[in-house]
């Protein structure tokens, strides 16, 4: 059965208030887990308010007890993978192993360029992410320490105490709709994989070619669950509906061709099925309105 969840655009206006009222209804209103974006800015200004992402995740971690929740995604432009895993580690054990650590490369320009994070090509990059996949991985999954050579990391017996209380540390997710070097580092390291804002039509086509990548790597397909973060256009009432849609001025057809989830409670089911019959296990909602939260709990009364 298909696992709903809601994603949050923490550089959107993410405040303190917004967050724990949103964090204590999704766990209220029975959705299986809360993500969000790890940014200092939003794509394009006025800049908005945006809540640091590991001090919210351990706020969450420490007031709720049921849902999992964790980054989509925390980039290793600017996050050292050594410093990623030891937070994981402690994020997870807070909240009794319940964080998906949601892993990328990094990919938005303005924040880079503001605080003067180097980004680099977008090879060099994910040689970067690969490199840091690595390091990640060493510590949370072996007790010994860890020494690394790289060209973007130089680790040098280094130790992470305490250990995680899960085996192994947290689940990692790996996000992304490339054909070549997503899945084969997915296949590599991932527990999950995330496609993002697609088509079921497409998202079976990674999901298909996914599987190939991991059978090379001598992985079980079934064992890397299989996810979506996509854009939902829901409300309360018809009339706040058709303001939402207004205001992404773009036809309900052409909202449904981008792979956003939109429309009537019915139509919203059926999408989420078609969902589910192309492969994806938990879909994570993209809910842009963080003070809409009539529009949240209609949507649970929707489709939970």
């Amino acid at each position: 059965m298909l696992e709903v969840a809601i994603m949050l655009e923490g550089q959107n206006g993410l405040t303190w208030p917004r967050w724990q009222k949103i964090v204590r209804l999704v766990e209220e209103l029975g959705f299986v887990g809360l993500y969000r974006s790890d940014h200092f800015t939003n794509t394009n200004p006025p800049d908005k308010e945006s809540l640091e992402l590991w001090v919210s995740l351990t706020w969450l971690a420490c007031n709720t007890s049921r849902i999992e929740f964790g980054p989509l995604v925390t980039p290793f432009s600017f996050r050292h993978p050594a410093l990623t895993a030891r937070m994981a580690s402690a994020v997870d054990d807070l909240s009794n192993g319940r964080l998906t650590l949601g892993l990328g490369a990094g990919w938005q320009e303005r924040e880079h360029q503001h605080y003067g994070f180097d980004l680099l090509d977008i090879s060099s990059r994910f040689d970067r992410f690969d490199e840091g996949l690595q390091v990640v991985t060493r510590f949370l999954k072996n007790d010994s320490p860890v020494s690394f050579s790289g060209k973007y990391y130089d680790l040098h017996e280094a130790t992470m105490l305490p250990r995680p209380l899960r085996s192994g540390g947290p689940r990692i997710l790996i996000g992304g709709n490339g054909h070549t070097r997503t899945p084969s580092l997915a296949a590599r390291y991932a527990d999950e994989w995330n496609g993002v804002f697609i088509t079921p039509e497409k998202f079976k086509e990674l999901n298909t070619n996914l599987d190939l990548y991991l059978k090379q790597e001598n992985r079980d397909p079934k064992s890397v669950q299989r996810s979506m973060m996509t854009g939902c256009i829901f409300a309360a009432t018809a009339s706040e509906l058709q303001q939402k849609i207004r205001t992404r001025e773009k036809t309900l057809e052409q909202l449904h061709e981008q792979g956003i989830v939109a429309g009537s409670p019915s139509a919203v089911k059926e999408q989420l099925q078609g969902l589910e019959s192309s492969g994806v296990q938990r879909v994570m909602l993209q809910w842009l309105d963080l003070d809409d939260l009539a529009g949240l709990e209609a949507l649970a009364k929707a489709v939970l």
